[in-house]
């Protein structure tokens, strides 16, 4: 039995233009073995794909180039995050046969757009992760990226198909740009395999699936549906997406309510945000809640405002992020069977086939966790999968680390603990060292919150 437990989206639309190429870094400024077989990896099913041979592989050694986007990944990580840098090795970008243009990455105009970046040290491992809220596929390179593959491993990130705020004009049915993230992973997935065996001579030995946000939403479904193609994953406040709720269209709603004055904060705790984050709503109002009420509605529900469409019914940015008055009286459960069954197509159900952790700050005011990861933890309980799960709440954690730069005294950075977390995983998968049972990981004794974090620091009784 368990202890007892306690996209989402990114506000602008960020535009890359068209950039040229570096020349490749000549192969003995590192080593003999650097970018070795580089003309041999050929990603599988790609209809374009660019590759280069760079000294590091870091943000620190990509900024200002064309292999990474320091814009896209605005917000997700703190000031003062230490990152490593100084990997070498070789860099695949490139993109699978797709008819959406959301992405304007290289000047390609062209989705389902990859990057797959293989270090000369490897250590046999891969790790996939994917786009967090509306972003791109280098969004998570400071938070993801950089950590693993200092530690040696071969790494895969997509665009899951489709960004920025009309991503929801994505295909012909409802739910048809949300169940293309999760089709996007899988095919980036098991290309990635073939490239890494093509790299190395062989197979990687562990995969794991990861990833914020939204992109924690795919980690649980690609465990929960592929669990054949990865060995474990680490999910860091996934979006919950259930037919008959909760999900992000029976909160925000109620969100975008109190935006328009009629809602009470009382009515917020109701709808599941938590006491003590009441600070962070300004900050949401202006950057989240009206544009990803509107983002999701008309994904899943197009029918239900013909005037208010969606963020392109506006044409500035106060306009896009603003809500739609109509989205104040949404109510999902009144909603026809047709909009039930769209967020059936891609609904979780908790039936994971590896091992999973899953992070959450208890001060998340965008996916509130107690209408998010604490039900899917439940929902891993119910199909009897919960030996497969690890449950953290962060204690002081919100959506995004960057607001950590704006209120130090009162928020502490998840990035610390995820990186805990991925250990964790490993020891778990590779070793059989179960990790800590479910608790609130509270804040060291120490105050050092930027860049530690242990897992096994439960917080307080009298903190709670």
């Amino acid at each position: 039995m368990r202890l007892s437990r306690g996209v989402p989206f990114v506000a602008a639309t960020l535009l890359v233009g068209a950039l040229g190429w570096p020349a490749p870094v000549a192969a003995t400024a590192v080593g003999e073995q650097h970018c070795v077989r580089q003309d041999h990896v050929r990603v599988p099913g790609a209809a374009f794909q660019q590759s280069a041979c760079l000294v590091d592989l870091t943000t620190t050694g990509l900024a200002g180039t064309p292999h990474t986007d320091l814009a896209d990944q605005a917000g997700l990580t703190a000031r003062g995050t230490r990152t490593p840098t100084g990997v070498p090795g070789i860099q695949i970008d490139g993109y699978f046969p797709d008819s959406s243009r959301f992405n304007a990455t290289h000047g390609w105009q062209h989705d389902a757009q990859f990057v797959i970046r293989l270090p000369d040290r490897w250590n046999g491992g891969l790790v996939v992760t994917g786009a967090p809220g509306t972003r791109r596929q280098y969004a998570t390179d400071t938070a993801i990226s950089d950590q693993v593959l200092a530690l040696g491993y071969a790494y895969a990130s997509t665009d899951k198909g489709n960004s920025g705020a009309d991503f929801y004009r994505d295909g012909k049915r409802p739910g048809d740009a949300v169940a293309e993230w999760n089709t996007r992973t899988t095919e980036l997935t098991r290309a990635a395999r073939k490239a890494v065996a093509q790299r190395y001579g062989h197979a990687p030995r562990r995969t794991y699936m990861t990833g914020i946000s939204n992109d924690g939403y795919l980690t649980r479904w690609q465990l929960e549906n592929h669990p054949e193609l990865y060995d474990g994953g680490v999910d860091w406040e996934g979006a919950l997406w259930t037919a008959n709720g909760p999900n992000l269209l029976t909160s925000l709603p109620m969100a975008v309510a109190r935006m328009v004055g009629s809602a009470r904060d009382e009515d917020l705790y109701a709808a599941g945000f938590a006491r003590g984050s009441e600070f962070l709503w300004p900050y949401h109002e202006r950057a989240y809640w009206g544009v990803t009420q509107k983002i999701y509605r008309a994904e899943f529900d197009p029918a239900y405002d013909s005037d208010c469409p969606g963020p392109s019914a506006g044409s500035t940015p106060e306009q896009i992020r603003a809500p739609c008055a109509s989205d104040a009286a949404y109510d999902y459960a009144s909603r026809p069977a047709s909009v039930h069954r769209a967020v059936s197509r891609v609904a979780l159900t908790g039936r994971i086939g590896r091992p999973l952790i899953t992070l959450h700050g208890d001060l998340d005011a965008l996916l509130p966790k107690a209408v998010d990861s604490d039900v899917y933890a439940r929902l891993v309980d119910a199909s009897g999968r919960g030996p497969l799960h690890r449950y953290f709440t962060i204690a002081g954690g919100t959506h995004v680390d960057g607001l950590y730069d704006t209120y130090p005294d009162r928020l502490r950075p998840i990035l610390p603990c995820y990186r805990s977390a991925f250990d964790a995983l490993v020891s778990w998968v590779e070793r059989g060292t179960r990790p800590p049972a479910d608790h609130t990981v509270g804040r060291p004794a120490n105050g050092e919150v930027l860049n530690s974090c242990t897992l096994s620091t439960p917080v307080a009784p009298d903190a709670r």
